[in-house]
């Protein structure tokens, strides 16, 4: 099974705020329009480094791989790791 496309994600989650933060605006609630517009971009940054990790994780079924998964996540934090 392959993973569902980045941009249908993305695109779900900026739909999701989208209408609440257009209903915000149709209230006149300009605290919850700031808070919602905040929120949308922190969470669009957490998604998207979930999203390069399943990518960086993920492998096609034609291809085979000798790295294990543990193998893989190793790599990853050797990658992210700040000196």
């Amino acid at each position: 099974m392959s993973p569902r496309p980045r941009k249908r994600i993305l695109t779900n989650l900026e739909t999701v705020f989208r209408e609440a933060y257009d209903a915000a605006r149709e209230d006149g609630d300009e605290r919850r329009m700031r808070d919602l517009d905040s929120s949308f971009q922190r969470e669009q940054l957490l998604l998207e480094a979930l999203l390069d990790i399943r990518d960086a994780l993920y492998q096609a079924p034609e291809t085979k791989s000798t790295k294990s998964a543990i193998e893989k996540l190793s790599a990853i934090k050797k990658l992210t790791k700040f000196k």
